[in-house]
């Protein structure tokens, strides 16, 4: 297809328009560029309070729900010689860890990072968790006989009635290579055969697992604790399932956010002023009490009944390096599995 002139002129000026804006945030000496993976919807609200107690402009980079966590940390790799964002808000720290050793990261140790737990931060401070979410099981209400574990999905009892996210974006692929790591290699891949085995079907995304099982399509799925909440506000015949929580079992994978300062940040002093910001105990109630009810990670934060204390889980043991040297080897086998 030809272009006529006059609307090669107009592309040409429009992108000329939003690179210059772009540079000139940039030049902005009191501004801050963040990525974001969280969720727009719940990110956005902290990022313009934090404009509005300090005075710093924002300029936030946020991902879409289909490539959810892949596909910011994918420009911030190919960013990494000449890095335009300052700050990433990684919502799972599996990624923020291959940022770490991709050589993207650079250490930063928040004061408001003590306190919370040292399985939830990069030793050397290259990441720092906050505000959790949980991966557990979205049951629809009509089944009976609930699933108490993520190797339900393994189960005769419920072939064809399950769904899950794409193994290949965001916390399912986290949360698979947790299992990886925890189970090894050879039970972790027959368990994943034994799933295919069983009839699965693959969503879109976490969003369309829930709606898919709140329309009663599928039995149950496994989420983020936010899909669920969201699904059960809007009055979706589900419930929520916190798995292996018996004796002798994985325990729930727990998913905090992560906040990473960038190598070669520009804005090296306002990007340290917005991860304070995000580690603080004021943001992990903020978000505790708005519709993503994530779980603090520091002791002592006021939460609403609905959000259920880390203490009180049994949480699944992972060091999330050797899940981020997992997420990656386990690619290929991956793609295989999901038909690609």
């Amino acid at each position: 297809m030809k272009l006529r002139p006059w609307t090669l002129v107009f592309i040409l000026v429009a992108g000329g328009i939003a690179a210059a804006a772009w540079n000139g945030f940039h030049r902005i000496s009191n501004a801050v560029v963040i990525y974001v993976s969280e969720d727009q919807v719940f990110a956005d609200p902290i990022l313009r309070d934090f404009e509005r107690d300090t005075g710093i402009k924002v300029r936030a980079v946020f991902d879409t729900e289909e490539t959810k966590s892949a596909g910011v940390m994918n420009r911030l790799i190919a960013e990494k010689d000449n890095p335009q964002a300052d700050v990433y808000w990684a919502n799972e720290p599996i990624r923020a860890e291959v940022l770490r050793q991709q050589g993207v990261a650079a250490p930063y140790r928040s004061a408001n990072a003590e306190g919370i737990p040292a399985s939830f931060r990069d030793p050397d401070g290259f990441w720092t968790g906050f505000s959790a979410r949980a991966r557990m099981l979205i049951v629809n209400k009509s089944v009976t006989v609930k699933p108490a574990s993520v190797f339900a999905y393994a189960d005769s009892r419920w072939a064809g009635q399950a769904v899950i996210a794409h193994p290949l974006f965001g916390t399912t692929t986290a949360h698979i290579a947790a299992l990886f790591a925890a189970l090894g290699d050879e039970k972790a891949k027959t368990f994943m055969e034994q799933m295919k085995t069983n009839g699965v079907h693959i969503s879109a995304s976490n969003g369309d697992s829930a709606d898919q099982v709140a329309a009663g399509t599928y039995a149950f799925a496994m989420v983020d604790s936010d899909d669920i909440a969201s699904r059960v506000k809007q009055g979706g015949a589900v419930e929520g399932i916190y798995p292996d929580q018996q004796e002798g079992g994985i325990g729930c994978f727990i998913v905090p956010n992560a906040v990473v300062l960038i190598k070669g940040a520009q804005h090296a002093r306002q990007a340290m002023q917005l991860i304070d910001y995000l580690l603080s105990r004021q943001t992990e109630k903020k978000l505790a009490f708005s519709d993503a009810a994530q779980i603090p990670l520091h002791a002592g934060v006021e939460t609403p009944p609905q959000v259920v204390q880390l203490e009180k889980l049994k949480v699944m043991t992972v060091n999330y390096a050797d899940v981020a040297a997992k997420m990656q080897s386990i690619q290929p086998f991956l793609k295989d599995w999901a038909g690609h």
